[in-house]
C-alpha cells in the first residue's frame, strides 16, 4: 500500500491548520492495528484535511491512498473511511457557475475534482454491499448512492441488497441510499418513489415502513399516503411491542479516561444517550420524517404528541428537542404539545426533564400551557434556581427561566430569593422584562443592591443586571442609584455603563427630573469632537429628551450625530429623532438623506424617524415596504411603527405576516436557537395595528 506517497510534496500543500507534512502518518495511522491509532488518525484527517467539510489540495492528494485502503481487506474499520470518503467527493455544488476571479472559485474547485476523483474510484464501493464487515455494508450504500457514476446500476444493486440484508439499520442504509439517488437524479425519482411506496406496505416489518416513509417525506412529499400521521404512530406502536433482546451480562468495566478525540467522545456520548433506550435508529428517522413534512404542522404536532406519551423515555427525548425545531420554525396551535413537554418535568430521567426545562425556557408566552408544571420543578427544586460556572457569572436555572418568561407571578418569590446572593444571576434583569407590574415588589431589592454595589472594574458585571432589572420595571425612584453610577463609574469600561445608566433613566422619563443637571453635563462632555463615541452622544439626548422634553437642547447633537462615520451612532440619532417626532422637524432633511444609505438597518431607523417627525409617509414608506421583504429582521420594528401610524397598503402585508406559517426569522437547517420571542411580538403588533380604526382599504 501507499506507493508513491513520499514522491508527494506534502510540505507544499496545506490543510486546515497549515503544511500538510503530518499527512502521511494520518494516512499511516488508519491502517494500523491499534484502534486507539486508527481513530486518532480518523480524528486527524477531520479535524485538519477535511475540516468542516472543506477540501484542500492535501485533501485531494489523499483521495488514492483512502480509495487503496478501503480495497484493502486487511485494514480495518474500513467503515469510517468510506464515510470519510463520501463527505469529500459527496458535496453537490448545483448548477451555479461561479466566477473565476470570485474567492470561492477556488474552494469550488477543489470540490469538484474531489467529486471527480472519488467517483472515478467508486467502483471499490460496489464490493462492500455484501462485506463481512458490518461497518462496511453501512457505510457502502450512501457511498454507492452519492459517488458512483451509475445510479441505474447502484439503485439496483440496492435494492438488490435490500432483499438479502440480514441488519435492521443496513437495510436502513439501503432505503436512505435510495432516497438519496431520487433527489440527485430526477429521472429516477419515480421509480424509487414506487420501490419505496411499496415498502410502506406490509409485510415489511415497522422499521422497515418507518424508514420508507421517512425517505417518501424527504424525496417526494406528496406521495405520502393521506394517513401519514396515524400509519406513522402505528409503526411507533408496533416498535414498542417488540420484545427487546436482554443484554448478556458482563463483568463491570473499570472507569477509564474520556477517549482523546473529538470522534471517541461523540462516540461515548452517544453510547451514554442511548443506554437503556429501545431502538435508539428511530430517532434519525422521524427527524428525516419531520423535515420531509415541512410546514404539515398539525402532522408534525401529532406525531410528536403520540412520541411523547411514549413510555420510552428516549422516544420522549427525542420528541422535545424535534419539538424544539418545530417551535422555532413554525406557527402552529402548540398547546397540547407544549403541555406535554411540561409532563417530563417531573420524568425520573434528569436527562429528560432537562432537556424539557431547555426547550420550554425558549418558548416565552408560548410556555404558559406548562406554566403548573414549571411552578411545581422550581419548587421541589431550591438547587436548580441557580447554576454556577467555572467561570463566569451565574445564571438562573432553565425552570425558573422559563416560568418567569412564560410571565407568571409564581417566579417573583424565587427571583426575590436570587436577590439575596452574593452576586445575582447575570440573566436576572431580563427575566424581569417578561413578567411586567407582577415583578413591581422587587424594585426595592434592586435598587438597595445597587446602591450597595462597589464602584470599581467589576461594576458593569455586577450592576448590568440590576440596572436592566430597574429598567424594565421603569422603577424612577431608583433614580438617585443610578446617578451613582452615572457620576462614579470607574474608567474600565465606563462607556459601557453610562450608556445602561441611560437607558434606565430614558426609561424612567420626566419622574427621574433630578437627573437633568448631569444629563446636561454628560451631553455637553461628549459631543463631536471629545472622543467619545457618538452612539453615546446621540444616547444622552436621547435620555434629556425623555427626562426633560427641550428639544431645543438635544437636537444640534443629534443632528451632528447623523452625519458622523459611526453606523452605531447614527442609528441612535434617528432612534431619538423619532422620539422627538414633530420637534425634530428641522432633522427631516438628513433623515431624507439617509433613506439612501448603504446600511439596510440605517435606512429602516431613518425611514421611521422621518415618518415620525414629519406625520409623511410618502418617503419613508416605499423604505419600509421595500426592507420589509429584504429584512425580515426589521419588521417588528415597522409593525410597531403601524400601531401608531397609518397608510394605505399597511393592512395588506400585516395580513399576509399574520397568514404565514412560517415564523419570518427562521433560520434553515438545524434544530438550533430560534428567536421565537421576537416573532411571536412581530405576530402581537400585527394584530395590535390592525384592531386600530383604519379607513377602508
Amino acid at each position: 500500500m501507499f506507493g508513491g506517497i513520499h514522491e508527494v510534496d506534502w510540505a507544499a500543500l496545506g490543510h486546515a491548520y497549515g503544511p500538510a507534512d503530518d499527512v502521511p502518518e494520518m494516512l499511516y495511522g488508519l491502517a494500523s492495528a491499534d484502534p486507539d491509532d486508527r481513530e486518532t488518525a480518523l480524528d486527524g484527517m477531520y479535524g485538519a484535511v477535511h475540516h468542516q467539510g472543506d477540501v484542500y489540495d492535501s485533501t485531494l492528494a489523499c483521495i488514492p491512498f483512502l480509495l487503496e485502503l478501503v480495497a484493502n481487506p486487511a485494514v480495518q474499520d474500513r467503515g469510517g473511511i468510506v464515510e470519510l470518503l463520501t463527505s469529500i467527493g459527496g458535496i453537490d455544488l448545483g448548477d451555479d457557475e461561479l466566477d473565476p476571479e470570485d474567492e470561492e472559485f477556488e474552494y469550488a474547485a477543489n470540490y469538484a475534482m474531489a467529486a471527480s476523483a472519488v467517483t472515478a474510484g467508486a467502483e471499490v464501493f460496489l464490493a462492500l454491499l455484501d462485506a463481512d464487515d458490518r461497518g462496511l455494508r453501512l457505510a457502502a450504500p450512501l457511498a454507492l448512492a452519492t459517488l458512483h457514476s451509475d445510479p441505474e446500476l447502484a439503485l439496483t444493486l440496492l435494492r438488490e441488497r435490500l432483499g438479502a440484508e440480514p441488519d435492521e439499520e443496513v437495510r436502513f442504509a439501503c432505503v436512505e441510499a435510495g432516497g438519496r439517488i431520487a433527489l440527485r437524479h430526477q429521472r429516477l425519482a419515480p421509480e424509487v418513489v414506487q420501490w419505496l411506496l411499496g415498502l410502506t406496505r406490509v409485510p415489511s416489518g415497522p422499521g422497515l415502513r418507518l424508514a420508507a416513509l421517512a425517505q417518501l417525506a424527504r424525496c417526494a412529499p406528496d406521495a405520502l399516503p393521506a394517513d401519514v400521521v396515524p400509519g406513522v404512530t402505528g409503526l411507533l406502536r408496533e416498535l414498542r411491542a417488540e420484545p427487546v433482546a436482554a443484554s448478556p451480562v458482563a463483568e463491570p468495566v473499570p472507569e477509564r479516561p474520556p477517549a482523546p478525540t473529538l470522534l471517541g467522545r461523540l462516540r461515548e456520548a452517544h453510547e451514554a444517550g442511548t443506554a437503556g433506550r429501545g431502538a435508539p435508529w428511530t430517532t434519525d428517522l422521524l427527524r428525516t420524517l419531520h423535515s420531509g413534512l415541512g410546514d404539515r404542522v398539525d402532522d408534525r404536532i401529532a406525531l410528536l404528541v403520540d412520541q411523547l406519551c411514549s413510555p420510552d423515555w428516549g422516544q420522549r427525548i427525542d420528541a422535545v428537542r424535534l419539538s424544539s425545531g418545530l417551535l422555532g420554525t413554525w406557527r402552529g396551535a402548540y398547546g397540547e404539545l407544549v403541555g406535554l413537554i411540561g409532563e417530563q418535568l417531573a420524568d425520573p430521567e434528569k436527562r429528560l426533564a432537562d432537556a424539557a426545562a431547555d426547550t420550554l425556557g425558549g418558548l416565552f408566552a408560548l410556555a404558559a400551557p406548562a406554566a403548573d408544571a414549571l411552578a411545581d420543578r422550581v419548587r421541589a427544586d431550591p438547587q436548580g434556581w441557580v447554576r454556577h460556572w467555572q467561570s463566569g457569572p451565574p445564571s438562573l436555572g432553565s425552570a425558573l427561566t422559563a416560568l418567569a418568561r412564560a410571565g407568571d407571578r409564581r417566579a417573583v418569590p424565587v427571583l426575590a430569593r436570587t436577590l439575596e446572593l452574593p452576586e445575582p444571576p447575570h440573566d436576572l434583569g431580563h427575566a424581569l422584562a417578561h413578567l411586567g407590574e407582577a415583578a413591581a415588589p422587587l424594585a426595592p431589592a434592586l435598587r438597595r443592591r445597587l446602591g450597595e454595589t462597589e464602584l470599581d472594574e467589576r461594576l458593569i458585571d455586577r450592576a448590568g443586571p440590576l440596572l436592566y432589572g430597574l429598567t424594565a420595571l421603569r422603577a424612577a425612584e431608583a433614580a438617585p442609584e443610578v446617578l451613582r453610577l452615572l457620576r462614579g463609574a470607574p474608567d474600565h469600561r465606563r462607556e459601557w455603563i453610562v450608556e445602561s445608566a441611560l437607558g434606565a433613566l430614558t426609561a424612567f422619563g420626566p419622574a427621574a427630573a433630578d437627573a437633568i443637571p448631569d444629563l446636561r453635563a454628560l451631553l455637553r462632555s461628549v459631543g463631536v469632537g471629545s472622543g467619545f463615541s457618538a452612539s453615546l452622544a446621540a444616547r444622552t439626548a436621547g435620555a434629556l429628551w425623555a427626562v426633560e422634553g427641550d428639544a431645543g437642547a438635544v437636537l444640534p447633537v443629534l443632528c451632528a450625530a447623523l452625519s458622523e462615520a459611526d453606523f452605531g451612532g447614527r442609528r441612535s440619532a434617528a432612534t431619538a429623532l423619532g422620539a422627538l417626532g414633530p420637534a425634530a422637524e428641522r432633522a427631516a432633511p438628513a433623515l431624507r438623506e439617509l433613506l439612501q444609505a448603504s446600511e439596510p438597518w440605517l435606512r429602516v431607523d431613518a425611514a421611521i424617524a422621518l415618518w415620525r417627525v414629519t406625520d409623511d409617509p410618502g418617503r419613508a414608506w416605499p423604505v419600509l415596504v421595500k426592507s420589509w421583504e429584504q429584512l425580515p429582521g426589521a419588521r417588528a420594528a415597522i409593525a410597531e411603527c403601524l400601531t401608531d401610524l397609518w397608510v394605505e397598503g399597511a393592512g395588506r402585508i400585516l395580513r399576509e405576516e399574520l397568514t404565514s406559517v412560517r415564523r419570518h426569522n427562521a433560520m434553515d437547517g438545524g434544530y438550533g436557537s430560534h428567536d421565537i420571542f421576537t416573532d411571536e411580538k412581530l405576530l402581537a403588533l400585527c394584530r395590535r395595528a390592525l384592531t386600530r380604526e383604519r379607513p377602508k382599504e
